[in-house]
């Protein structure tokens, strides 16, 4: 009922609707240049340079771009990169005509669009929580969690239905056309959100943001809880080897992995709405640590899995411990003013992209020999950070010398 309420708003109502459409069309952006690199060179090494180029510039802008990021704290800049965002996606055909597809090209699309991804997604973030009441700001956080979570399932399905009956180059056009929807909508929010309510939404984030040092002095919780989230996310680049455990257990399949993949999405979608309405969902830290330590549990019980069915069970599980991990922590970081959350989002972004492009990088390969034992070993390892992360949270919440308090501990601990 709180996303019903909350989509009867007609401003949420436009940008939820404009940002699922952006994500589903980034979605199949992602899996088309994947096809292409793939197509072109029959190299999985270049596929995977291809994702990193899109993920270097979320940790370079996050490491020295605060200043720049700054500047598109406001919903009509964002709209501004989203037009970037569309006539870099609608070149591509451009070229092509010219010159024909190329893996440098891609290279170099990849890494522009991920420059103005790393720009747009920690402002739009920000942004979110001032457009509703302060009641209403974990379940808007829940609201967009879902919305992504929706087009990573539908994304990729939609690309290959679409695949099948329009070319390529037409593909990249409907993705430009997702990136000019989104740009539409938030040009009308920022001229139609009224200044009694949302004057800190049309005004820029202060350009001077603190920095990590001072931010993980100020509030050391806090500081537990993101390097949770990225130690989190680089254990769960173990998940990479899943088709390779897949086939140890006798479900080796195109079929059965498809089946795993969806009982993911179909489990995230289902808890989304738990954690974006319970409020016992966002108790920091008991709560989220309490929802990473579960996170390692399912890993750890889908590596000692002796069947293919058990593991697609366990991947609908670990779907559902997703939206909680996610929410907790967004809705976390929005308690803060402005200029802090702008900070901690920008942080958090980079610490997690960081870790996921290592995670991709090295957990297959170092999983590849033995994916049961590497997943329990992940499994375990998430669960130890969790109760680590949990136990230094208690000692620094008790004896921090923050002037003020971390957002959200007031409540009562699980």
């Amino acid at each position: 009922m709180g996303y019903v309420r909350l989509l009867r708003q007609r401003r949420i109502l436009l940008l939820w609707g404009a940002q699922t459409l952006s994500v589903l069309g980034d979605r199949m952006y992602a899996l088309a240049v994947i096809w292409l690199v793939w197509d072109a060179t029959r190299s999985a090494a270049l596929t995977g340079v291809v994702a990193v180029a899109e993920s270097l510039p979320y940790i370079l802008v996050g490491t020295a771009g605060r200043r720049l990021a700054a500047r598109f704290a406001a919903l009509g800049r964002l709209a501004v990169l989203d037009v970037a965002r569309m006539l870099t996606v609608a070149a591509l055909p451009i070229v092509w005509a010219w010159s024909g597809p190329s893996v440098p090209m891609l290279l170099v699309v990849a890494a522009v669009l991920g420059l103005l991804g790393a720009l747009f997604d920690p402002n739009l973030g920000v942004l979110v929580p001032d457009l509703v009441r302060p009641d209403q700001v974990q379940a808007v956080t829940g609201l967009m969690d879902l919305m992504g979570r929706i087009a990573r399932i539908a994304g990729p399905g939609t690309a290959g239905l679409l695949l099948a009956v329009i070319s390529d180059v037409q593909l990249y056009l409907v993705d430009a056309a997702t990136f000019g929807i989104s740009a539409a909508a938030l040009a009308l929010l920022a001229r139609r959100v009224r200044p009694t309510e949302g004057s800190a939404v049309t005004a820029p984030t202060p350009s001077v943001r603190p920095r990590a040092r001072e931010l993980l002095r100020a509030y050391p919780v806090t500081g537990c809880m993101v390097a949770l989230h990225a130690a989190g996310q680089l254990l769960l680049g173990v998940s990479l080897v899943l088709p390779a455990l897949l086939a140890a257990r006798g479900g080796g399949g195109a079929q059965m992995y498809a089946a795993a993949m969806t009982a993911t999405g179909i489990g995230a979608v289902a808890a989304n709405a738990v954690a974006g309405n319970a409020r016992w969902a966002t108790v920091i830290p008991g709560a989220y640590c309490a929802a990473w330590a579960a996170s390692g549990v399912v890993t750890a019980a889908t590596g000692a899995a002796m069947a293919a069915w058990q593991i697609v069970v366990l991947s609908a599980a670990a779907g559902a411990v997703g939206p909680f991990t996610a929410v907790a922590l967004r809705t976390h970081l929005s308690g803060f003013e402005r200029g802090e959350r702008a900070a901690w989002m920008m942080f958090d972004q980079t610490a997690l992209r960081t870790a996921g492009t290592a995670g991709t990088l090295v957990l297959p390969m170092l999983a590849a020999p033995a994916p049961a034992a590497a997943y329990v070993a992940a499994g375990a390892g998430t669960v130890a950070v969790a109760a680590a992360a949990w136990a230094a949270a208690a000692v620094l919440g008790r004896g921090r010398a923050a002037r003020r308090r971390e957002p959200e501990l007031s409540r009562a601990r699980l």
